[in-house]
């Protein structure tokens, strides 16, 4: 026989990669994440902005002032939407806020038809700057 099998080797490459691709999920470590620091420099201040804060319990203040309910989170978004121009939204949430609650926010000015949002966020001290990579 002059020709070479490779059906064995074959064999053997698709059962390494099978217990590659099983064994692969399993060896990536977890990441922890420790949000939100950011470093950047400060943006220019739109004509008309309003800010939306989130505190650690998930109320929220527009403009410094309490919202009882989300249907009143809502019904603010939606005059806010009619002004010409239209405002822009700037979130501070405290960074112990459900990101589910932060999420629920973001869809109320998206269905209310606030397209111009911003987080903001406190800089971040020297010795907590993240370094890039060499």
């Amino acid at each position: 026989m002059a020709e070479i099998n490779t059906t064995p080797m074959v064999d053997v490459m698709l059962v390494l990669l099978v217990i590659f691709i099983v064994t692969a999920p399993l060896l990536t470590p977890a990441i922890r994440l420790d949000l939100p620091r950011a470093e950047g420099k400060a943006g220019q201040a739109a004509d008309a902005t309003v800010l939306l804060a989130i505190d650690a319990q998930g109320k929220v203040f527009w403009d410094g002032e309490a919202l009882e309910s989300d249907e009143a989170l809502g019904e603010r978004m939606r005059l806010a939407a009619q002004a010409d121009p239209l405002p822009a939204l700037q979130v501070r949430a405290d960074r112990e806020v459900r990101y589910e609650r932060l999420a629920i926010v973001m869809a109320a000015a998206q269905q209310a038809g606030l397209s111009r949002l911003a987080f903001v966020t406190a800089p971040t001290e020297a010795k907590d700057r993240i370094r890039p990579g060499p």
